[in-house]
């Protein structure tokens, strides 16, 4: 299930969490930095601790996040962001390119290379992450669902 950030909703995450979602997803989009031009209206921290909170709620609940690169983002940033993730426990990461939907969006300030993806997945899995994304094309929801099948197949065995 993916969430908004329910900034002064209280109460929503816990309404969420006792339905049981497979996983529960909300994404970052971005590093801390470019949060006032990117995500002007959400709070990266108030991100972070709802992420978090789920699983103080339901330990065993998967959780998942996404972030976009091509913003302007510096390397070491998003692997600070990988890291805060983690501190919170997050089980899933998405990383994809940022594609400037209007004229009106923030602009693309770099298109990163596959092999940057690609050792950025490697990264992530050894920071502990059980499933990562990560490719010009990925999305939030990049094979969610097969990604999740193979994921609790295994756990399973």
């Amino acid at each position: 299930m993916l969430t908004p950030d329910f900034l002064r909703k209280d109460g929503a995450p816990e309404i969420v969490v006792a339905a049981k979602p497979d996983v529960f997803n909300h994404n970052l989009e971005t590093v801390p930095s470019l949060y006032l031009t990117v995500r002007p209206g959400a709070r990266y921290f108030h991100s972070l601790r709802l992420l978090q909170r789920v699983k103080e709620l339901d330990p065993t609940m998967f959780t998942k996040s996404g972030i976009m690169v091509g913003l302007g983002e510096e390397r070491n940033e998003v692997l600070q962001v990988m890291d805060d993730l983690r501190s919170a426990n997050v089980d899933f990461l998405t990383i994809g390119q940022y594609l400037q939907p209007t004229r009106k969006h923030h602009e693309v300030k770099r298109f990163v290379p596959p092999d940057e993806f690609k050792a950025l997945e490697t990264i992530a899995y050894a920071k502990g992450f059980l499933m990562v994304a990560a490719s010009p094309l990925t999305r939030s929801s990049h094979h969610a669902g097969e990604a999740f099948a193979r994921l609790k197949t295994s756990a399973h065995r």
